[in-house]
């Protein structure tokens, strides 16, 4: 396993670990066998027990490539929903515990996802999957083609401290949040947050701080009640472990 680390835009570094080729492939087949299992449920619905065949032999050649891509395109869009709407797992990367994020910190977008499901014509249909076999074990980051170009990595959350260890805060059962919208942040989000809190406050780095706050209001929609940014900001990860661990 090699080690990835993150230098995030406040030049805060976190350390990962790069999820292995043996991980990837098993998430990958996990997924492979998700679609193809979709496409034989389909295919028993459609032309075995409702002879939609008959139909489609009525229709000229276009028509009906036509109404069977629409039927499969789940298939061929998997990848790209399941990364998307899960933030960067699949079926398969979640069971097998690998996730994809930015090499920059921040947590991967739509079009992140949408570069890394173009270039898999590259790295895994053309000449099975070697391309991406080679892409990984020779990058430094573990990256194949798709996340050289999308600026990503697929890193595992097997390590001994989880990705939520690092961001909670101890909050008692009587704790009262403070901000309910700050669970329109990530886990990601939240490890950023505090890791350049507690170098700001280190540093006695002010403008850092206000610039922190500054960017959460503008994010979430919160608004600082409290009138001092430093305690606004350990109220923010107080009511965040509070949400995360009452959800």
């Amino acid at each position: 396993m090699s080690e990835l680390s993150i230098n995030t835009t406040q030049n805060v570094k976190i350390n990962f670990i790069a999820a292995n080729v043996g991980e990837r492939i098993g998430a990958y087949f996990i997924d492979l066998i998700i679609k193809f299992s979709f496409i034989i449920v389909v295919w028993l619905i459609f032309f075995y027990w409702l002879n939609f065949d008959v139909l489609l032999n009525d229709l000229d050649n276009w028509s009906r490539m036509s109404i069977i891509l629409i039927m499969f395109f789940p298939f061929f869009i998997y990848t790209l929903t399941m990364e998307s709407l899960f933030e960067g797992q699949t079926v398969g990367k979640k069971l097998v515990k690998i996730k994809v994020v930015k090499i920059d910190g921040y947590q991967a977008g739509f079009g992140d996802y949408l570069m890394r499901w173009f270039f898999r014509l590259v790295d895994v249909s053309i000449l099975g999957g070697i391309v991406a076999l080679i892409s990984v074990i020779s990058s430094e980051k573990g990256q194949r083609l798709g996340d050289m170009v999308a600026g990503t990595a697929v890193i595992t959350l097997k390590n001994k401290v989880n990705i939520s260890h690092t961001i909670l805060e101890e909050v008692g059962d009587a704790y009262v949040a403070t901000y309910p919208l700050v669970i329109k942040l990530s886990d990601n989000d939240m490890r950023i947050i505090k890791d350049t809190f507690q170098n700001a406050v280190a540093k006695n780095d002010h403008e850092m701080i206000y610039k922190l706050v500054s960017k959460i209001e503008s994010v979430t929609g919160i608004k600082n009640q409290s009138g001092d940014n430093i305690d606004f900001l350990r109220i923010i990860l107080k009511d965040y472990s509070f949400y995360t661990q009452n959800m």
